[in-house]
């Protein structure tokens, strides 16, 4: 006769839960998204993410002290600047408000945690788009690498230790790459964008940038149906020298993430990002939802399908309830 098979044996308590645990995330694979606003003289709350806000430069060298301290593994940093223009001059401005705030984190924490910087034009642009455009409306993307390059090379100069080339535009990361290392930041590493989705998750963020798109981004982000595409991209931006890839969004895109860190031999990262962070607010605010158990259940999601590195507004809190093994 045969034994009596049982799984459930392996369930019966916390701690026995706790020892055959397959998936772990840990505070050191999050990352923390922050915006900073130029003028802001205190932080200003975001109403479609509630507990985010857009930051004045004294209240983001705090938070990322607090960051630090909660032992999360980094800190992506968005800027919001006061004047745009059509080529996004306040992009590479080394006084502009994201270049200035690199160096105020960087100031503050030093090499604590890794401070990592959003490196594309839509933030910076009239028009919200993520790069230059031709008299038709269209993106150039040619004329967008230049505007990279000299992007990353603010950026670097002002002590990003990774940067984060968002736009996907063909080529970013071979031209960034390569002004980089002609410059003399050949530690300065790149997390490429590779995968990043024309996505409707995207929402709050543009609420948190106070974006001025007109119109959609779907001519350069990639098509949410297609995934074989997105191993081309990330295969593309490891031959021009991406030191990381990256899988935006995340929670709708397991998929991708899985496929991709089954392709590649790098960290592979993944953003949630603000739609899914929003949903998750809006229905535990309602009461229909276990709202800590879920962010959790999302991030080892997350981290099940692959992902070494998660970008997450929760990264703070997350790492907390981790510790205290939530």
């Amino acid at each position: 006769m045969f034994p009596s098979v049982r799984p459930r044996r392996l369930r019966r308590t916390p701690a026995i839960r706790r020892l055959v645990s397959e998936t772990r995330p840990a505070p050191a694979e999050l990352v923390l998204p922050m915006f900073v606003h130029e003028g802001l003289t205190e932080p200003r709350p975001i109403t479609s993410l509630p507990g985010v806000v857009q930051h004045s430069r004294d209240s983001l060298r705090k938070a990322a002290a607090e960051a630090v301290q909660a032992g999360i593994g980094g800190i992506m940093l968005f800027g919001i600047p006061t004047t745009r223009d059509e080529i996004g001059s306040a992009g590479t401005d080394p006084n502009g408000i994201l270049n200035a705030a690199i160096r105020d984190v960087i100031s503050e924490v030093g090499d604590a945690t890794v401070v990592m910087s959003d490196l594309c034009l839509d933030e910076f642009t009239s028009h919200g788009h993520c790069g230059v455009l031709r008299p038709d409306g269209s993106v150039d993307n040619d004329a967008t690498l230049q505007r990279y390059a000299d992007m990353g090379l603010a950026q670097a100069e002002a002590g990003a230790h990774v940067l984060g080339p968002s736009g996907m535009m063909d080529g970013q990361v071979g031209v960034i790459r390569e002004a980089l290392d002609e410059a003399g930041h050949t530690d300065t590493a790149v997390l490429a964008y590779a995968a990043k989705y024309a996505s409707a998750f995207f929402g709050p963020f543009r609420e948190a940038v106070e974006s001025t798109l007109q119109g959609d981004r779907k001519a350069y982000q990639q098509d949410p149906a297609n995934l074989k595409e997105a191993l081309r991209e990330v295969a593309l931006d490891l031959a021009e020298g991406a030191d990381m890839v990256m899988v935006k969004p995340a929670l709708p895109y397991l998929d991708v993430v899985s496929a991709v860190a089954e392709s590649v031999d790098v960290p592979v990262a993944a953003y949630q990002v603000s739609g899914e962070y929003a949903m998750v607010e809006a229905a535990a605010a309602n009461g229909w939802i276990e709202r800590e158990r879920v962010i959790l259940e999302q991030l080892t999601s997350i981290r099940r399908a692959g992902a070494q590195i998660i970008l997450t507004y929760w990264a703070v809190e997350a790492a907390q309830l981790l510790r205290r093994g939530y």
